[in-house]
Formats: structure tokens, sequence, C-alpha cells
């Protein structure tokens, strides 16, 4: 089951907490919702498929705005959406730009009301003094209509880029981070958040790392995490005090002296970090790896992953043309079994946890045709070459896999392939990947 569409950009995918709906947002400020359409009866039952996602809706959330203050251009790119668990008929979420939050509310109107007393069919005020008599205003069928309005702007909190938000375990709070501070906020209150990390030294002269990442603790609502660009995790509580500049737990592998080059920080810097659904375990993504982290154990983590080991010999070409700054991102699957990320020429790459065991597959037109297979792909560095291989001379850097979400409870994978969206479903079992 593959589906994939033309639009902007795009720079987030979000799965809401049931998997029946998919939101991304692109660069052009956008958010589109996908719906996971009913099953079907006949062929497509024989076949185990579970319905395909169609377009829900489409909203512009965010708008290019300027900073008069700083002489700053603000973009309306979606940085991050996440969504709030359902409490009734109405979905919501939380979308960001770099510098302003909206909490947004989907609904659907498939009723109207008719038989206004002080209203005539066309919605005009009538003149009072032609009401002669009241009448109850019934509910009329009607098309069905998808209303997205914005419910909360969350404004002037952060002085810098905002990177991520993480939800809260409570369904009150949520947090949100810039390259030096946490804030967290309540979702009713919009003029103020209470700052809960502060990395910002006296003297910017003294800055040595910046905030990359951050996410709440999927069942623990005292505790967070956040990233660096140092390549450290700092764990935090916040029943110990309530700014948690100093950590609980810190979470950090040991350089290797003898591997140490003009490289070495760029590329351990974490681009992302999620807790596992259990939350026992995080995992993060590095420039060259992903890697697993025990909370228990802070020495160093128990799996490390190489996505693409055979570009640390082009890292100075990668620097030139930026791509080393690039930001990919990591999930688990529903079980924790199985983790996903991103590389260049529309690769992307899942590891079996209990195997060790890594594949490479590619995200392309031919394989957005329905009930087609991924194939499988490899990177040619050496040895026997085989059919099929693609060199590490003819990778396309353009074509990058930076976001990606997977279903919270099914083998539902969406890739977002510089302007297309690919949704891919395992039609066996994840003991196939």
């Amino acid at each position: 089951n593959a589906s994939s569409g033309a639009t902007d950009v795009i720079s987030t995918v979000e799965f809401n907490q049931t998997g029946d709906l998919l939101a991304t947002g692109d660069k052009g400020g956008r958010v589109v919702i996908f719906q996971r359409e009913t099953e079907s009866k006949g062929e497509s039952e024989e076949l185990g498929e579970s319905g395909e996602y169609n377009v829900y809706s489409t909203f512009q959330s965010h708008e290019p705005d300027f900073d008069y203050l700083k002489s700053l251009e603000i973009e309306e790119k979606i940085n991050k959406i996440r969504w709030l668990p359902q409490q009734n008929a109405a979905h919501f979420l939380l979308s960001t730009n770099d510098k302003t939050i909206k909490l947004w509310k989907v609904s659907e109107r498939d009723k109207r009301p008719e038989g206004y007393n002080l209203k005539d069919e066309e919605g005009r005020i009538k003149d009072i003094s032609t009401v002669t008599s009241l009448r109850v205003p019934v509910l009329k069928p009607t098309d069905l209509m998808v209303e997205v309005r914005p419910r909360r702007i969350f404004a002037n909190g952060h002085t810098y880029h905002v990177n991520s938000i993480s939800v809260n375990s409570d369904g009150e709070t949520y947090l949100s981070a810039d390259d030096l501070r946490v804030n967290m906020w309540h979702l009713d209150i919009t003029d103020r958040s209470f700052n809960i990390v502060d990395i910002k030294p006296a003297n910017m002269e003294d800055l040595t790392e910046v905030i990359t990442a951050a996410e709440f603790h999927p069942q623990h609502c005292h505790l967070f995490v956040y990233s660096s660009s140092k390549g450290t995790l700092r764990l935090c509580d916040m029943r110990e005090s309530a700014l948690c500049d100093k950590h609980s737990k810190i979470f950090e592998e040991p350089e290797d002296p003898g591997n140490r080059s003009f490289f070495s920080e760029i590329i351990s810097s974490v681009s992302d970090v999620k807790f596992s659904h259990s939350g026992r375990y995080l995992l993060t993504r590095d420039y060259l790896t992903v890697k697993v982290w025990d909370l228990n154990m802070e020495k160093g983590p128990v799996e490390t992953y190489q996505v693409h080991e055979y570009l640390r010999s082009k890292l100075c070409s990668l620097y030139e043309n930026d791509c080393i700054f690039d930001k990919f991102e990591c999930v688990w699957n529903s079980t924790d079994s199985v983790i996903m990320t991103g590389a260049y020429n529309s690769f992307f790459r899942m590891f079996d946890r209990e195997t060790g065991r890594g594949v490479t597959l590619e995200a392309w037109r031919e394989s957005s045709k329905p009930r087609a297979v991924l194939r499988t792909r490899r990177v040619y560095t050496g040895g026997r070459r085989r059919r099929g291989d693609v060199g590490v001379d003819s990778l396309d850097f353009t074509k990058k896999i930076l976001h990606m979400a997977w279903h919270p409870a099914e083998n539902i994978i969406a890739i977002a392939a510089t302007n297309n969206l690919y949704i891919f479903q395992d039609r066996v079992n994840a003991e196939n990947l």
C-alpha cells in the first residue's frame, strides 16, 4: 500500500495516537492531513490491505513573518507537528515554525441548523419587529465538512529557532525547545511559559554546545530528555528543581582520541532523540550512526548501528556542500523491536534489534504503484559487485530522506522524500523486514 503526492518540500511527518490520521508539514507553512479509509470488501480484503490514506484536510498553518527588532525574516516552514491524545470526536494538533506554536482543532460537521428566529436563510440578521412567531431550529443533514480552526497561539516564548515540541503524558502541558532553552507550556495558557532548561552562558563567546532535540518520557510526566550538538543526552527530573539545568543523568559515549578529526564534533551532534514506547530506552541519530541507550546505563549506548559508514571517507566534500549538517530523524516500530532512519539517494534503513541485521530500502516513484514491493538496495564499497548495487560516487545527495513516521500499532510507515510522501504497509510481518 503506497501513495505519493507532490507538494512543497515536506519538513515533518506525524501519525496520531491511533494511526488513523497522518499529518505532514511543509516548507510553505501548509499542513496536510491524510485519513485512513475504512476497509473495503472483495479483492483488497483477499490481499490483506487495510485501506489507503487519502487527503482529509489541508490548511495554512503559518505565514512568513518579520522580526523588526532583529531585522530577521521568519520562515513559514513547519518544523514539527505533534498530535494531542484524542478526548472527544475532534482532533487537536500542535504545529510550530521557528518562533510560533499553534494549537489547531480538526472537527467534522455533517449537519447544519435551519430555522433561526433572528436570521434569514442567507444568514443576515432580521429586523426584530418583523419576527411575529418563534420556532425551534432543527438540524438538517448536509455534505461532510472538515473544519480546522486555530484554538491557541503560543508566541514570544523563544528567542532562537524552535527545533522540538513534545506533548506531556499528563495531557495538559507540553515542552518546546530552541538552541539554548527548553520551555514548558500549559495548553490553556498562551501568554506565559516556564523556562525549565537554560544553557545560555553569560558571555556568548563561552558557548560550547546547543540543544538539538527534546522529548517528554511517554509515561512519567516529570521526566524529559534533551540532546546536544556535542552528542550528549541529558535526562532531567522536574521534581528536583524548577530549573533543570542540573541533569539527573547524562548519557555520552567517550571519544576515541585516535579517530578524532576536524569533523568529529559535527558528525557526533545528535539530530533526533526518541523514547521507546516502553520508556526504557532512548534512540538517537547522529550523522553516521543510530544508537540505542538504556536509561539504566549511562556509560555508553547498548546498541550502535552504522547507517552509511561508507560516507566517512567523503566528509570533506559533504562539508563543502553542507550535507554534513543534514538532520536525520529516527523512529521505533510499535513493539520497539525495529528501528528506522533515513539516508541519501532516497534510501532509508531498518535495523532488527534482535538479530542486529540491517536492510536498505528505496522510496521512489516505481515503488509508489499499488501492490508494488519495496526492493532492497546495496551500496557498493568494494569487493564483489552485484547487479543493482549503487556505487558510492553515484549517490544522489539531493535526494535525502530526513523525515519519517511509524504507525503506533501496525507495520505501516510514512516516508517523506523531498516533496513526495510515501506510505508503505508490510503485508506479512516484521520478520520479513
